[in-house]
């Protein structure tokens, strides 16, 4: 677990690292045990005023591709410094107007047991058409508690960096040096 400290330094390293000129703002920064991923805010393209939706979508599309393109050695040598830094996969993802597109990442395999009521949810899932595979089935679930259980996660990490607090404050933490007297 990354406690809120180190995300705030993670994200201050990456504010301090990226050129000026790659993103209008850096939006997001997260990262877990595996991947860090970095989300930026790129210009939206200028359209005539009551450009049709098509017309919006495919400009939005060619925006964030370009910058894709244009920006890729930037971003591989900036990824190459974290990576070695912090030894996680640094992924990559805009904001353009309303959309937002993820860049290549890291889908890590996770390995569960599921008792049959559990595999049967999963089956269920893929008879519907909903995925293809158990995995994917899995994957979807994961998403839809994410999406509906939001607040709840977050009051949970929050938890969870005040266990690591006191933790580092038990016995085993490092005693802090009284001050020294030289009177």
């Amino acid at each position: 677990m990354i406690t809120s400290e180190q995300r705030e330094k993670l994200r201050g390293w990456f504010a301090g690292r990226l050129p000026d000129d790659l993103f209008e703002e850096l939006t997001e920064v997260t990262v877990d045990r595996e991947e860090i991923t970095v989300i930026g805010r790129i210009p939206a393209p200028h359209l005539a005023e009551g450009a049709p939706a098509a017309e919006r979508e495919a400009a939005v599309e060619g925006r964030i591709q370009e910058f894709r393109e244009r920006t890729r050695d930037t971003r591989i040598g900036v990824a190459r410094d974290a990576e070695h830094r912090f030894r996680r996969k640094v992924s990559w993802g805009v904001e353009c107007g309303a959309e937002r597109a993820l860049f290549t990442h890291v889908a890590a395999p996770v390995m569960t047991r599921l008792r049959q009521p559990e595999r049967q949810v999963l089956d269920t899932l893929i008879a519907g058409g909903v995925a293809r595979s158990r995995s994917e089935a899995l994957a979807w679930c994961v998403r839809l508690v994410q999406r509906h259980t939001d607040d709840w996660l977050t009051e949970l990490r929050e938890s969870l960096e005040n266990v690591q607090r006191v933790r580092a404050q038990g016995p085993d933490a490092e005693p802090e040096e009284a001050p020294q007297d030289n009177e």
